[in-house]
């Protein structure tokens, strides 16, 4: 290991401000196909989570759709996303910098997100070059958050104990993952007035914030190592 912490970093509000246009790409969609969804409903209850997992509570509420209706569904939502990414989607505000001024950690882009969507991401931002191949996705290895698996598989790949590992999260389920699976954590949190950060976790509102984070999880873990 050649830097005493690793980066694990979540992709859609995290390094890029994507949510807000899946939410209305979901409200674009999943109403033609039976279920009705507004913008607002997954920025307030489904922001984060798995699109299946989604779609599979809606259908309790409204009918469930039939095998190939739900993937027509799947793949006119996310045909329609990558559009919009490619023409729309920003970096979050002061992540460039903030990545610059990280650039002796290693660092991953840890998502509940496709591969395809991943690289789609960093490639219309600009930040791949700051990852190249480092990107863990919830469809390759099986498994979502919250469940802590997804951190620990990417953790093991990174060649890093859970210890060493920090993930940076904006969403509940990611953040509750990056705890259970007994890293640091930093919450950025967006919406502090309407999110609370668990305990447990570090709070930052703004990108800029995150190197002196950074800086102070690396000098902790300094003086642990040396006593």
């Amino acid at each position: 290991m050649t830097s005493s912490l690793c980066l694990l970093f979540d992709s859609d509000g995290t390094l890029v401000d994507s949510e807000i246009l899946l939410a209305q790409v979901m409200a674009e969609t999943l109403p033609r196909y039976g279920l009705p969804f507004t913008a607002r409903q997954y920025m307030e209850e489904f922001r984060g989570v798995r699109f299946l997992a989604i779609v599979r509570r809606l259908e309790t509420r409204h009918g469930a759709l039939d095998e190939a209706r739900g993937q027509a569904m799947e793949d006119a939502m996310r045909a329609r996303m990558e559009e919009r990414m490619r023409e729309e989607l920003e970096a979050i505000d002061g992540m460039p910098a903030a990545l610059e001024a990280l650039a002796a950690y290693p660092r991953a882009v840890v998502s509940n997100g496709p591969e395809r969507k991943i690289r789609c991401a960093m490639d219309s931002t600009g930040l791949a070059h700051h990852f190249g191949e480092r990107l863990f996705s919830a469809y390759t290895l099986g498994v979502w958050k919250p469940d802590p698996a997804l951190y620990l598989k990417a953790a093991e790949a990174m060649g890093y104990p859970p210890e060493r590992c920090v993930v940076i999260d904006d969403a509940a389920v990611g953040v509750a993952a990056g705890l259970a699976a007994g890293m640091q954590v930093v919450h950025l949190n967006h919406f502090p007035d309407e999110e609370t950060t668990p305990e447990g976790a570090i709070a930052i509102r703004h990108a800029g914030e995150l190197p002196a984070v950074i800086a102070d999880l690396a000098a902790s873990l300094a003086t642990a190592d040396a006593t």
